[in-house]
């Protein structure tokens, strides 16, 4: 019985896309490894291995082998592309310097016949020390019989390097028109390159921006309480149940729950809210979260690699490693692209030197065309914006986890609701009380206060809105489930619940008051009536009251042409009475789970369908529709089941991810246009196509730097998503 497992690697190093193709290629080739994703722009690696064939060391070394590194962590993994980007950075500084030093030469006398040498040796430095990272990339790709843009920079440079130096070293091998130095040019190229690299890096940087925030965010060390003493402990030694310290300004160390104490806390990083909340006993707080006042004490309820922040960077992480449909069609073509032009350029080459007999055009001409070529702007066009919107979303409390679902958006025609929860707020309140005065009010709620009941901490509630003083002298107190309770209070016998344990209890109920309860629940509302002392004194009218942003989402949807539904186990005259509030013409009342699922492939026949749900029971529905959205403050199973999560929970939200498909969609449709444009446009530019006609011909030079700022290109307007309002 094979031992199969899935391996993900960080991998430092790749330049471009087609380093990622040939680490894909390679390692797929490994007996063992049945499966190889490898994306450039997350830097990541994941590998399907049978562990009986082969090991999680003997991949990482054949990696390395190829000329790249592997990281422990993300953690790790930044540091190295950090230290990556600094030294890229230096290496251009020297490059342009060298290069400065080479045109001054060329164009003065000041060293008269020697220039010529010191030329040359500036020029190898550019070329071997500068360049080398395109010479060691394209041995390694070469070696594995995989064709990227190292080889073809390294080609290219190479063949104008080569022929200059061939030129200062045996003038006489060549004719006097022949005699042409090209040490300019090929540093010029390398120089651009550089700059091209290292701009298109620092700007990747800035795409995974918030995933490194993220992990900044992520405390370190926490005060943990022992009886009366503190101690500093690392966040990883904490068990659940410890409690730790949060003063004013500290970082909330653990997800857990607060037992002591109240603050203001920021949590802006990971709900996108601006405005800190207000967190006392019984609220949940979440590890990184900072305390901006106040003092609390929080027992652990998840462990350090379990909690919500890890959750988060491991989703987002995993969701910028993931390619969607046009972006694989991206990587298949840049794929066979160098290939092609290698071919292009032989061709260049023979049409020219055949037509006019000049080597050196034919040669000039041949060496544009492999510099222009380079492919990275189509392989860049789609992940960076993949990276781009998923920050972007995860800045606004939207959490990405399948990236592919932004292709899918556009094509949907109905987004349905769960209602509990995801509608509703999922919280019984009072919508109002007839008949109960507040002295009846204040011996009702003194009765309710010592029940964990959600109708009885709703009426609790209720009257604390009316700043009544409840007693504390109850005795008898006694739940009767699916009925109510009863119990005295100062004296009084209170009796709480539905009509049916009152009258068992002996109260009379008269007719004005079943007809008002009736009207209440033919409203869609609940309702539940109180007895004093044998005597019916009045009634509550119970709501799940709906979502402030609820109704302004439903419209949003239908502007777009989406037709919100509804989908609920709650009785047909509630679900009525909450989609006509809405604005909701579709409506399935009192439905099971697996007839949601059910409702939903009825949708599915029709067009693509959204889900939106936050319970256990929604998970099944959110797996099934094209795209199933969870709250998180709903179950777990729930946004396990979800392509996007909602972590500020709001239904607003809803119309942000729309909104963020749609521009993501048009950034990579830009990108590819631009790219594919950029090729279609410049090889034939390069080539000489347009020369006999207009005269027009681009050197290698130029060449090399249009094909740097077109990978710089397309990655600046994949950033521009970062400042798009949703």
């Amino acid at each position: 019985m094979s031992k199969k497992e899935t391996i993900t690697l960080n991998i430092s190093g790749m330049t471009c896309v087609n380093c990622s193709n040939a680490v894909k290629k390679v390692t797929q080739k490994m007996k063992g490894v049945e499966e190889a994703t490898v994306s450039f722009a997350s830097s990541k690696g994941e590998f399907v291995v049978d562990l009986d064939l082969v090991s999680k060391e003997e991949i990482v070394a054949k990696i390395k082998k190829l000329g790249y590194g592997v990281a422990n962590d993300i953690a790790e993994l930044e540091a190295k592309k950090a230290l990556e980007l600094t030294a890229l950075k230096r290496t251009f500084s020297l490059s342009l310097l060298l290069l400065v030093g080479i045109i001054l030469l060329e164009k003065t006398t000041f060293l008269g016949t020697y220039a010529m040498w010191v030329i040359l040796v500036l020029a190898s430095i550019v070329q071997f020390y500068c360049g080398r990272r395109f010479y060691t990339h394209a041995y390694g790709a070469l070696r594995n019989k995989n064709y990227d843009m190292n080889v073809l920079v390294a080609l290219g440079t190479s063949a104008a390097y080569g022929y200059s130096a061939m030129v200062v070293l045996f003038p006489s091998l060549f004719e006097e028109h022949l005699r042409y130095i090209y040490f300019m040019g090929s540093a010029t190229i390398i120089t651009f390159i550089l700059l091209g690299k290292y701009l298109e890096e620092r700007s990747k940087a800035k795409a995974t921006d918030f995933l490194k925030k993220l992990m900044d965010l992520s405390p370190d060390t926490a005060v943990r309480l022992n009886d009366a003493s503190e101690e500093v402990v690392r966040v990883e030694m904490l068990q659940l149940g410890d409690i730790v310290r949060i003063k004013s300004g500290e970082k909330v160390s653990a997800d857990g729950v607060v037992v002591e104490g109240e603050a203001d806390i920021d949590t802006s990083m990971i709900t996108g809210e601006p405005l800190p909340m207000l967190k006392s006993v019984g609220d949940d707080v979440i590890a990184g979260t900072i305390a901006k006042t106040g003092y609390l004490k929080v027992r652990v309820t998840k462990k350090a690699d379990n909690n919500l922040l890890s959750h988060i960077v491991a989703l987002l992480g995993d969701a910028q490693n993931q390619k969607m449909p046009i972006g694989r069609f991206a990587d298949k073509v840049a794929n066979i692209f160098v290939p092609a032009v290698i071919l292009s350029s032989i061709i260049t080459f023979i049409v020219w030197y055949v037509l006019s007999g000049n080597f050196l055009n034919a040669f000039l001409a041949a060496t544009a065309v492999l510099i222009i070529s380079c492919p990275c702007a189509l392989g860049l066009a789609t992940p960076i914006a993949i990276i781009s919107a998923v920050g972007k979303g995860a800045t606004h409390g939207i959490l990405i986890k399948n990236p592919e679902v932004l292709e899918i958006i556009k094509d949907i025609k109905y987004a349905i609701f769960d209602k509990t929860g995801t509608l509703t707020k999922g919280i019984i309140s009072i919508k109002e009380s007839v008949f109960i005065d507040d002295i009846a009010l204040r011996l009702i709620a003194s009765a309710e206060v010592r029940s964990e009941h959600p109708i009885s901490k709703a009426v609790v509630l209720y009257a604390q809105h009316k700043n009544l003083n409840l007693s504390d002298q109850v005795e008898a107190m006694e739940v009767l489930p699916g009925k109510g309770i009863k119990a005295e209070v100062e004296g009084h016998k209170i009796l709480v619940g539905s009509v049916e344990f009152l009258e068992e209890e002996g109260v009379h109920i008269n007719a004005s008051m079943q007809s008002t309860m009736q009207k209440i629940q033919e409203e869609g509302n609940g309702a539940i009536i109180a007895s004093i002392n044998g005597q019916s004194v009045g009634c509550f009218s119970l709501q799940d009251a709906l979502k402030e942003d609820a109704k302004e989402m439903v419209l949003a949807l239908k502007n777009k042409g989406i037709i919100p539904v509804m989908l609920t186990g709650d009785n047909e005259r509630t679900a009525k009475r909450v989609a006509k509030t809405l604005g909701i013409d579709l409506v399935y009342a009192q439905v099971l789970p697996h007839e949601k699922f059910e409702v939903i492939k009825k949708f599915q026949a029709e067009s693509k369908v959204l889900f939106v749900g936050d319970g256990i029971n929604d998970s099944p529905s959110l797996k099934q529709a094209d795209i199933g959205i969870a709250l998180s403050s709903g179950s777990d199973i729930a946004k396990d089941a979800g392509d996007i999560v909602l972590i500020n929970n709001e239904l607003a939200s809803v119309t942000k991810s729309i909104n963020l498909s749609y521009a993501t969609m048009r950034t990579i449709k830009q990108n590819l246009f631009w790219a594919f444009i950029y090729n279609i446009i410049g090889i034939p530019l390069a080539a000489g196509v347009f020369y006999p006609w207009f005269g027009i011909m681009l050197t290698p030079m130029y060449a090399g730097i249009a094909m740097s700022f077109s990978s710089v290109s397309v990655v600046l307007n994949s950033l521009r998503l970062k400042l798009r309002k949703l």
